[in-house]
């Protein structure tokens, strides 16, 4: 489990909307918050717990007062009751190989005299495999209502309230820990819930409590037969279900390794140039098709070189014709319009006055010269009248040829390179005599193939009418308990139950004893472990046992004498219950992140040094420490920095009453250092 995210709303002194990341990084599994005494460190501590376990939670200002009234106190004393506060928290749990983001937000107002208070639980069930490809993205989630409804037994699942007891402590429980004998508990409790020691008594209790219940009697013993002849029938389907089963599987693995050696003399195959010889016709094919086309292709271009094609060679000239013919065209124009014009010339002399009639007949005969100029030609071809209409037609014919006859060469030298492409194919085919034995065995194969995959299909079958006859006899079963249940004839059912729950009970018990000293015993190696690497005298301690009936913890020196806990000073006693707490986790698996709130009350600089350098970093895959600026002052700040993936420092209004998140710690560039 890991903790990602907190969001405060007006809960306690946290003013307004206050957010922390607490997700932890690569190599640096610490989130550090500062804050003096006061400014809300116990308050975040007791968020994390009321989002999770609600009316359960174990929150340090509660005491024995009711949960309504914790409630409505915890509304910042600045805020609008009816608008309330809440608490998000956002968390990451593996479950079956998959990683699942949990957003709880749990939130409460005063409405009249009441309080109303509300759970919503979201969840992304790709959030693995999207965090994968998307770096810092926070998903929403889906709101899930079954979830929301039944979140007091899902959140036992995620992390039992024995269980987080352990993971999130102060230095308050570190002192009532430091007394091996109010460590008995402590100890016992871990082992249990933690270790999972309770569920093996939890089995022992639920078949004592179905013994219990049961009660003999002697009526309708054909209820009892028929359970039993369906009980028979049952067994039956079970085994030729199972059968079946090995069956399949036994299928699947020859048709497998048929397939395998199917993919060998594939390969072979390939490598001998099997695939070519294959596509040898079609090849063949392939060229017969692409020589046809570039015959025919040809046969075009010879069919527009025999008609006017030939004739671009000849363009000027052609551009020479067609301007002689447009110059011959003019000059008939110019000769027919003169023509006209003498009648014309006449009709307007006849109209003028004799005094202006010498310059009009001037005028007039300048414009015929200028007309009878362009009727001379140094050149007469005599075109006829339409030759260049047909010289149009002649330049718009040679256009298309030439386009055509471009589009032919082109998809001739196309042809032409298939031909070689193919040409080249088919001179890379190998000879028959080589691939011929490998192309029998690979299609005998593939019939194998066929033959196994046949097989493995009825199988399958055979399997699933297995399973459905299963389904049918196990649901006749079931109401044939019922009726039985109703009529109350249990006779030698009920003996059966009780004689084999007894004997499950006997073995559980056995089960559960070996469990407990077996963890006991890991618990033992890790908790003295631990306590050596945190301590400064290295040859106090030599030997810790503890007590697998009252979960005593003993010390013993190195001749193996018992030593008083009252010889270990208060720094030393404070370290063995922190021993204690990291050997738990260490046993554990580490799979649960340690939130610790003012650790270091009564150690000395040597000791605490142990703790910064040797445990903080270690306790856990995510550790939240919450600390004073004497606590993990400047230097100490200096020795844990490489392990410290976020900072936070808590800052206090005195006169507002109120606290604020900041980023940062008093010495890297965080909150001043004031209340």
């Amino acid at each position: 489990m890991l903790l990602r995210k907190i969001t405060l709303e007006e809960f306690g002194a946290y003013r307004g909307k206050q957010s922390l990341d607490l997700t932890p990084k690569k190599n640096k599994p610490i989130i550090l918050i500062g804050g003096l005494n006061g400014c809300g460190k116990t308050t975040l501590l007791d968020a994390i717990q009321l989002a999770l376990y609600g009316n359960r939670a174990r929150c340090s200002g509660r005491g024995t007062k009711p949960y309504d009234a914790y409630l409505r106190e915890s509304i910042n004393r600045k805020a609008d009751p009816t608008r309330g506060s809440a608490i998000t928290l956002e968390f990451t749990i593996m479950t079956g190989g998959h990683e699942h983001y949990y957003r709880v937000v749990r939130s409460w107002h005063i409405s009249g005299k009441t309080l109303k208070e509300f759970l919503n639980v979201y969840v992304d069930d790709t959030y693995g495999a999207r965090a994968k490809t998307q770096r810092n993205v926070t998903p929403e989630g889906k709101f899930n209502r079954l979830l929301s409804e039944g979140w007091a037994d899902h959140v036992e699942s995620l992390l039992p309230l024995e269980i987080a007891s352990l993971a999130f402590f102060d230095g308050e429980k570190i002192e009532s820990l430091a007394d091996p004998e109010r460590a008995a508990s402590v100890i016992e409790s871990a082992v249990h819930s933690l270790l999972g020691v309770s569920t093996v008594q939890q089995l022992r209790n639920d078949l004592l409590a179905l013994q219990r219940r049961q009660k003999l009697s002697d009526e309708e013993q054909h209820l009892l037969d028929n359970i039993r002849a369906q009980e028979a029938e049952r067994e039956a389907v079970l085994s030729q279900y199972d059968i079946a089963h090995q069956e399949l599987a036994h299928s699947r693995t020859e048709l497998g390794k048929a397939q395998r050696k199917l993919d060998s003399l594939e390969k072979a195959f390939a490598d001998e140039g099997g695939d070519l010889f294959t596509r040898r016709i079609e090849l063949e094919n392939d060229k017969k098709q692409t020589a046809a086309r570039l015959a025919q292709v040809r046969g075009e271009l010879i069919q527009l070189a025999a008609g006017p094609l030939p004739l671009l060679m000849t363009q000027p000239l052609l551009q020479d014709v067609r301007r002689q013919a447009e110059r011959e065209q003019e000059a008939q124009q110019s000769e027919q319009v003169l023509q006209v014009l003498e009648a014309r010339d006449q009709w307007l002399l006849d109209l003028v006055p004799d005094t202006v009639r010498a310059d009009v007949l001037k005028q007039l005969d300048a414009d015929r010269a200028e007309r009878a100029d362009r009727t001379q030609l140094p050149v007469d071809l005599r075109l006829p009248h339409d030759a260049l209409a047909q010289l149009t037609v002649l330049n718009e014919l040679l256009q298309r040829d030439q386009e055509r006859s471009q589009q032919l060469l082109h998809s001739a030298a196309e042809l032409t390179e298939q031909l070689d492409q193919l040409d080249r194919q088919l001179a890379g085919v190998p000879a028959q005599d080589k691939v011929e034995a490998l192309q029998v065995a690979r299609d005998e194969q593939i019939v194998e193939v066929a033959r196994r995959q046949a097989a493995c299909d009825r199988a399958m079958a055979k399997l699933e009418d297995l399973k459905r006859r299963r389904e049918h006899v196990t649901a006749l079963l079931e109401r044939a308990h019922k009726e039985f249940v109703r009529t109350k004839v249990k006779a030698e059912e009920v003996e059966r139950i009780i004689k084999y729950s007894e004997r499950a009970r006997d073995t559980l018990e056995r089960f559960g004893s070996a469990l407990l000293k077996r963890h006991i015993s890991r618990l033992e190696v890790a908790v003295l472990q631990s306590f050596k690497v945190l301590m400064r005298k290295q040859g106090l301690v030599h030997d810790l046992r503890i007590d697998t009936d009252k979960f005593t913890l003993t010390l013993a020196d190195a001749d193996g004498e018992p030593i008083d806990p009252a010889r270990l000073s208060a720094g030393e006693r404070q370290l063995l219950a922190v021993s204690l707490l990291w050997g738990l986790m260490r046993v554990a698996g580490n799979r649960l992140p340690s939130v610790i709130d003012t650790p270091l009350g009564r150690l000395d600089s040597r000791h605490r040094e142990h703790l910064v350098d040797r445990y903080f970093p270690n306790a856990s895959d995510q550790v939240l420490l919450l600390s004073t600026d004497e606590e993990i002052d400047e230097y100490l700040l200096g020795r844990l920095k490489k392990s410290v993936a976020q900072t936070y420092t808590l800052v206090h209004d005195d006169t507002e009453f109120t606290t604020a998140v900041v980023e940062g710690y008093w010495w890297n560039a965080g909150a001043e250092h004031a209340g």
